[in-house]
């Protein structure tokens, strides 16, 4: 976003991310949006249009305060890596072809060995209520 603003140095660019990342990870996701919304008033560029509205569509996604004090990662780097080593490396070896549905299916299983919840997976097998419990 700050990459969009043209006017400002490489150093007011870098301050204002840092400054908008402090919000984020305070619980003021709104006063980010709120933010951004000021800065993109009166242009019609695309690109600027483009990120105000990721922003402003997500907010209630931006909610870096409760997902820090579960303990959960923030940012795609977690999720990026599980793929990299679950489907990339497992699944998309040497000669090795499947059809969707059976990869889906054996990501499932995967996902819930390596979570520890092989019981739960053998107990939705053999009940007739095969929704998880959370």
């Amino acid at each position: 976003m700050s990459g969009l603003k043209k006017t400002w140095s490489s150093r007011e660019r870098k301050h204002w991310v840092s400054k908008q990342r402090g919000f984020l990870l305070k619980g003021k996701a709104a006063d980010v949006v709120q933010v951004v919304q000021k800065l993109c008033r009166g242009r019609n560029s695309k690109a600027i249009k483009t990120e105000r509205d990721c922003f402003v569509r997500n907010e209630g996604r931006l909610d870096f305060l409760t997902v820090k004090s579960l303990n959960l990662p923030i940012g795609s780097g977690a999720i990026e890596s599980s793929i990299r080593r679950v489907v990339n490396l497992r699944l998309k070896g040497p000669c090795t072809f499947w059809y969707r549905e059976n990869a889906e299916k054996m990501i499932m299983l995967r996902s819930f060995y390596k979570a520890g919840r092989w019981n739960c997976l053998k107990q939705m097998a053999t009940t007739h209520n095969p929704v998880p419990a959370a």
